[in-house]
């Protein structure tokens, strides 16, 4: 006798998506293709419009456009403008919509999964224009961000404008969007308090996750790490404090700064070790400045694949975010990648959802306030963090910030809309 089973039909989706960020950009190499290549394993078809600052002859755009071929991503790159200020935007945003429009009239797109508040310009017009699923992955609360992160000065009657007419799109996303992406429940929550008619909104919560198979401490290859150890001239006995990411606008360097030189006091042996792309230079100045000795600060670039070393000399990482109303959105995604290495945080609360992750997975400590006294505590409790166990604190990584996890969200994001 024969069996047979009756499966509900999985939709696979045709998808343009469109970001501003480029894919040669360390975000769209660790918060867009990752998604997308696990998201095409599924069989859902692709087509991925960036704005890319990197020229089409540069060793890294070509590696970018082998991984995404690999993946079954057709990648339609524009070149992106910085100047003059709003116009060049304005350029980038017709230059997406032109091609946006071929796009979908040639492939028959379905869907549109818009990642930010620029590319949901384009999604908005396409939905109407074409009747296409919109989805806006918001990931933060940009127009926000543009004024407490003194981008934008409200003041200026230009930028005053601009803030409003975004404001008033975010409204239009949010009313239009047949899925809406936050990276944090507390974003979530604070969106569903806003006065938009038609709550409750449709919002699913994927923060940005993270390549716990890179960012996995048992990968470590020790030889590598002496190497790293005896180019950066940190010795076996060092304690090593590390910093993963840019500095400015968000990310407090004074204040980091100020803990380093109280952490001194307590740990005579501690480096502080810096990987960033910017200016060793500027953050050897600014150390000075707070009389720490230059030879305390190790700062380092490195490759994506690099970073996992480097992080794996540390005892103990450190980050320090600007608290104001728009970081409700903001999802760390170092705090996933030190997480994944097993090693202890020390951060700031009223971050995105922070505070919960380090409260329920015990694998760090919240600093309250930004001040001598404050930092004075955090350091004495630094025997009790070097005692969490490694597995634990790795284990909450899989737990809310696991790249697989966050792809099959994404998925059923997709079959919702379809």
């Amino acid at each position: 006798m024969k069996i047979f089973l009756f499966l509900p039909k999985i939709e696979q989706l045709k998808v343009l998506y469109i970001s501003y960020d480029g894919m040669t950009d360390p975000l769209g190499q660790s918060q867009v293709i990752p998604y997308l290549a696990g998201l095409s394993a599924k069989g859902h078809d692709f087509f991925l419009i960036s704005c890319e600052k990197k020229a089409a002859t540069s060793q890294e755009y070509i590696a970018i456009a082998q991984l995404l071929k690999q993946n079954n991503i057709r990648w339609l790159p524009v070149s992106y403008t910085s100047k003059p200020p709003v116009i060049s935007t304005l350029l980038d945003l017709r230059n997406i919509n032109n091609l946006a429009y071929k796009v979908i009239k040639e492939q028959k797109i379905e869907t549109v999964h818009c990642r930010s508040y620029i590319a949901a310009l384009a999604g908005l017009k396409m939905k109407k224009k074409y009747g296409v699923k919109f989805i806006f992955d918001m990931r933060g609360f940009w127009v926000d961000e543009r004024v407490d992160g003194k981008i934008w000065n409200i003041k200026n009657p230009l930028y005053k404008l601009i803030y409003n007419y975004f404001k008033k799109k975010e409204n239009q996303f949010l009313i239009n969007a047949d899925q809406i992406i936050s990276s944090t429940e507390n974003a979530k929550n604070e969106m569903l308090k806003w006065k938009v008619p038609c709550q409750p909104l449709p919002i699913q919560v994927i923060p940005c996750c993270v390549d716990l198979n890179l960012f996995n401490r048992k990968n470590i290859n020790e030889e590598k790490k002496t190497v790293w150890r005896k180019k950066l001239n940190i010795a076996e006995d060092n304690f090593v404090l590390s910093y993963l990411g840019s500095i400015g606008t968000w990310y407090l360097l004074d204040e980091m700064l100020d803990f380093f030189k109280v952490l001194i006091n307590q740990k005579r042996n501690s480096i502080f070790l810096i990987i960033t792309g910017e200016s060793p230079q500027y953050i050897i100045d600014a150390a000075k400045k707070k009389n720490i000795p230059a030879e305390k600060i190790v700062v380092q670039e490195a490759a994506r694949n690099e970073v996992p070393e480097l992080l794996s000399l540390s005892h103990i990482s450190i980050f320090f975010i600007k608290p104001v109303y728009s970081k409700k959105a903001s999802s760390p995604a170092k705090m996933g990648e030190i997480m994944g290495m097993g090693i202890p945080l020390i951060c700031n609360g009223n971050i995105g959802d922070t505070d919960e992750i380090i409260k329920n997975t015990h694998s760090g400590i919240i600093v309250n306030t930004f001040d001598d006294k404050e930092y004075l505590r955090i350091a004495e409790k630094i025997p009790e963090l070097l005692q969490i166990p490694a597995d634990e604190i790795c284990q909450g990584a899989v737990k809310y910030f696991s790249l697989q996890d966050g792809i099959e969200k994404y998925d059923s994001v997709y079959r919702s809309v379809s």
